[in-house]
């Protein structure tokens, strides 16, 4: 796999399908943090993922704490609004983990001050908006990445 998509407690199961069917389609592995904001068998998720969840390569963690502990000398990069690097700047690499936090409030505050050298944002050409949709951020990462290694 090239690249592990990470979603830190998602709220949204349209979205989580979305991520999870951008995850197939890339070849990605999708990592999923409790608490969730829906149920994992929400048929919002499904369809959003129409029938290739089965197939997906899917990994649970019971919480943040437990992600780190079982991915603790993976090589990260976080995304965030609160970035302030740019995502063109990111060194994409085969196993990169791509952190993403939850649709309404991003990441942790205590996981951003930990990691602001590995925090990056994709940039937004307008004072009228504040964030994308997750699923639509995290294709412009994974897309990117994966023209970074090709």
């Amino acid at each position: 796999m090239p690249l592990n998509i990470v979603l830190i407690e998602p709220e949204i199961p349209n979205n989580t399908g979305n991520i999870g069917r951008l995850a197939l389609a890339s070849g990605s592995k999708l990592h999923l943090v409790k608490p969730f904001g829906f149920e994992i068998d929400d048929k919002r998720l499904k369809r959003a993922g129409l029938d290739y969840w089965q197939h997906l390569d899917v990994v649970y963690y019971d919480n943040i704490d437990d992600f780190f502990q079982r991915n603790k000398t993976a090589k990260m990069v976080f995304l965030s609004s609160h970035g302030t690097q740019s995502h063109w700047d990111i060194k994409f690499q085969d196993e990169l983990f791509i952190v993403f936090g939850k649709e309404s409030v991003g990441l942790p505050k205590p996981l951003l001050e930990k990691h602001k050298e590995s925090l990056f944002k994709i940039p937004l050409y307008s004072d009228s908006i504040r964030s994308l949709n997750l699923a639509n951020a995290v294709s412009i990462i994974v897309y990117e990445g994966l023209r970074q290694l090709k």
